[in-house]
């Protein structure tokens, strides 16, 4: 169970004096469900309630809370699990008010289960519900399908490809695409990963040339898989349109230091790419592929790349990694229309009795 040979001891030493999170619990209801104990739960407290009371906090917890986590164990339930179900209700269209209401009875329980001593500590700490509802607000307001990316594809020219590879198979926005230089700084094909460490800047009035390289926005540095397409594009786009050295200030250790950047994207006339410069010609593939003028930028390929994810069952905490969201609750409340809605399973067992005995009468 543990890594190291010294957390085992660790543990150990905290089990034998009392104070280990699991010796702390009651050993005797490790395995309760959600169902169970809330039923528990309520039945305790029926006798200060008035009837009103009894009726309201009894429908919600069958209807609201029951269908999610009745069936799992008390303890397995993690904060995870809470802010993946918050998506989902808001994205069902449940009001705020509502949701409301459901968490904090939620939340009343799972103290409870703390003071009993099922569970070390409670899920819904930490979750505030102002920032999830106020999180609606980075919800994309538009994301391309399938069809709306190939046509893209089509109105782009062959040098750029690998670049809305980068957005679309990668989730990079605009400027961490336009700062992506050749080399194991950023790509480790070997391994299959990428590594975000830098943005492309244009600041004429603080560095000479203009151009220098940051961190990525919000500090979202991080290590992503490379998708085998992506590979391939980045691959042959560097075979075709060789890189392009660039000298530019490099601000990413928290230093300025000048250096020569082999960068994989630049004009036609080999200079890197200005917010004016990168426009200009984002206009007119816009307009050639039939998107929209507003909400129709580079940052919609990353809203495909997460929303792709999402939508084939992608973890939750996978797509945060790939999108390098600080905190999962970013995740869930940015994409909160898209994760999918779990449906109540009908026939499950049947089915898999059926095929069981088909299999053993064509013995």
């Amino acid at each position: 169970m543990f890594q190291r040979k010294k957390d085992a001891e660790d543990f150990d030493l905290a089990a034998r004096t009392g104070t280990a999170p699991e010796v702390k619990l009651d050993q005797g209801e490790r395995n309760v469900t959600f169902a169970v104990y809330v039923d528990r739960w309520r039945l305790a407290r029926n006798i200060g309630w008035a009837l009103e009371t009894r009726r309201r906090i009894e429908s919600n917890v069958r209807r609201h809370l029951v269908p999610e986590f009745g069936n799992r164990l008390v303890r397995s339930i993690t904060q995870t699990d809470v802010l993946l179900w918050l998506a989902q209700r808001l994205g069902a269209g449940v009001p705020q008010s509502s949701l409301r209401l459901y968490f904090e009875l939620f939340d009343a329980i799972m103290g409870a289960a703390v003071t009993d001593k099922v569970i070390p500590d409670n899920p819904c700490d930490g979750i505030k519900l102002s920032q999830v509802f106020r999180g609606l607000s980075r919800t994309p307001k538009w994301v391309p399908a399938e069809s709306d990316v190939l046509r893209l594809f089509d109105a782009v020219p062959d040098r750029y490809h690998g670049l809305l590879w980068l957005g679309a198979g990668a989730g990079l926005r605009i400027s961490e695409a336009l700062g992506f230089e050749d080399g194991p700084r950023c790509l480790d094909a070997e391994h299959g990963e990428l590594h975000i460490v830098q943005q492309l800047r244009y600041a004429p009035q603080e560095y000479q040339g203009g151009f220098y390289l940051s961190t990525p926005k919000g500090g979202s540095v991080g290590t992503v898989d490379l998708d085998p397409m992506v590979a391939s594009a980045l691959r042959r786009h560097v075979q075709e349109y060789p890189p392009t050295e660039v000298d530019v200030v490099d601000v990413t250790s928290g230093n300025p230091v000048r250096r020569r950047v082999p960068l994989l994207f630049t004009t036609t006339h080999r200079n890197p790419f200005t917010d004016r410069t990168w426009s200009a010609e984002w206009v007119k593939w816009r307009e050639k592929a039939g998107w929209p003028k507003e909400h129709g930028g580079f940052h919609a390929l990353r809203h495909f790349f997460a929303t792709t994810l999402i939508t084939h069952h992608v973890d939750p905490k996978e797509v945060q990694r790939a999108l390098r969201h600080s905190t999962l609750q970013i995740t869930l409340e940015t994409y909160v229309h898209f994760w999918p809605r779990r449906e109540r399973r009908r026939g499950v067992v049947g089915d898999v009795l059926r095929a069981a005995l088909g299999r053993r009468d064509h013995r």
